[in-house]
């Protein structure tokens, strides 16, 4: 895939180096609650002062509208990011304009500003070439290390892109090069594990995936849905009657590609949807009326393993039941262990992402034992839906 740039190819010494990182990190009374995603995206940051890059850091923070709101300031984020770093990040009162201009004339080889949050001008989220324009006249190259901003098309993630010599930083690389792995040129078969609560919101997913892979494993809640396609009574039981018709378009194209739908044999259920609540395990087709599904039973997981012998590369967005809630945690957490010592092995790849799914496996305690586990959210989504993403595209156009 490596159709992009990366920081081997740039020459950055003396240079002004834009970098688009994504700082919308979680806060609590005025610091960083979460440096996770600082974490990430350091290396590169560093690699640049290093080399003796003049390091611009660019980046949004929550939602302004094109308006500057103290309360979304990047300024409380630059005490984490020099910890971090552990080197001084110098900190300017806007992204463009005089003060961004004083205060880039102040750098020197190695030094790192961090812009204000790129969001309080209306430019931003426009991608009006005039914004991208007076951004990009800041730097002399570009680098984007924000995988997780990489699905919109604003002017500092794919706008700037084709105002000057631009390259992947090493967190959206390394992020590039698994995706690529898992689904673009992967080593067969593959299986993909999507779980979560609707059908609804992972059509296009789902249409995309039985296209792709060889096994679809589905759980969680959309399972129920399956479930009712397949004719079976799924009680109380969270499901969407509006997408029944949906999933069985999704099992027929699953026949269609050669596509193995994989659901759940057994399922957990209880009458009440708390943790610890009374529950039994049953055939999937045997759930009483009074009963909700809140997990996959150890037949389902008995079945998964099975599966799993035979997968050569796996993805994964979604939990397989309401992990949140003891014990219904077991059928998500014991999949994810499984995945964990296949990939620990060396006899799999594992790529897994999404808010819950990050949840999920750290619950499971096998986040560091999977190949890759993705942050990005949205933008891991959106690729595994088939969807472009602008701002890797306007990367890849700089490097063919």
């Amino acid at each position: 895939m490596n159709r992009f740039k990366t920081l081997d190819d740039l020459d950055v010494r003396g240079k002004r180096v834009l970098v688009r990182l994504d700082l919308n990190v979680p806060m609590k009374d005025g610091a960083v609650a979460d440096a996770a995603r600082i974490e990430r995206q350091a290396p590169t940051v560093r690699e640049l002062a290093d080399k003796g890059a003049r390091v611009i850091l660019l980046s949004h923070f929550d939602r302004p509208k094109g308006k500057r709101v103290p309360s979304m300031s990047l300024k409380p984020v630059t005490a984490a990011l020099a910890k971090e770093l552990g080197k001084p990040v110098a900190f300017a009162e806007d992204c463009v304009g005089d003060a961004a201009k004083a205060a880039v004339a102040k750098l020197k080889d190695g030094d790192i500003l961090l812009l204000e949050n790129t969001r309080f001008h209306p430019g931003e989220e426009a991608n009006h070439p005039a914004f991208a324009k007076e951004v990009a006249a800041l730097g002399d190259l570009f680098v984007n290390d924000a995988f997780s901003a990489a699905h919109r098309a604003h002017a500092t993630t794919e706008a700037i892109a084709h105002l000057l010599p631009s390259a992947a930083g090493r967190s959206m690389e390394l992020e590039l090069n698994h995706l690529n792995k898992a689904l673009g040129d992967p080593e067969r078969p593959v299986m993909a594990v999507i779980g979560g609560a609707k059908v609804s919101t992972k059509i296009a997913l789902l249409e995309n995936l039985v296209k792709r892979v060889e096994t679809l494993v589905i759980g969680g809640a959309m399972a129920n849905t399956f479930l009712a396609a397949e004719g079976m009574d799924v009680g109380k039981s969270l499901y969407e009657p509006d997408h029944i018709d949906t999933a069985r378009r999704v099992i027929h194209q699953s026949t269609e590609s050669g596509c193995a739908i994989f659901l759940p044999r057994d399922v957990v259920v209880a009458k009440e949807f708390k943790a610890h609540a009374a529950h039994r395990t049953a055939e999937a087709g045997a759930v009483a009326k009074s009963e909700l599904i809140l997990d996959v039973g150890p037949e389902t997981i008995e079945a998964f393993e099975k599966r799993l012998h035979n997968t050569r590369t796996l993805v994964w967005n979604g939990p397989l039941g309401a992990f949140e809630m003891p014990p219904f945690d077991k059928g998500t957490a014991k999949a994810a262990k499984l995945v964990a010592a296949a990939t620990k092995a060396g006899n799999l790849l594992s790529v897994a992402g999404g808010g819950d799914t990050v949840a999920a496996l750290s619950h499971a305690g096998v986040v560091d034992a999977f190949s890759y586990v993705s942050t990005a959210g949205g933008a891991f989504l959106e690729w595994l839906e088939g969807q472009e993403l602008p701002g890797v595209a306007a990367l890849a156009s700089k490097g063919e």
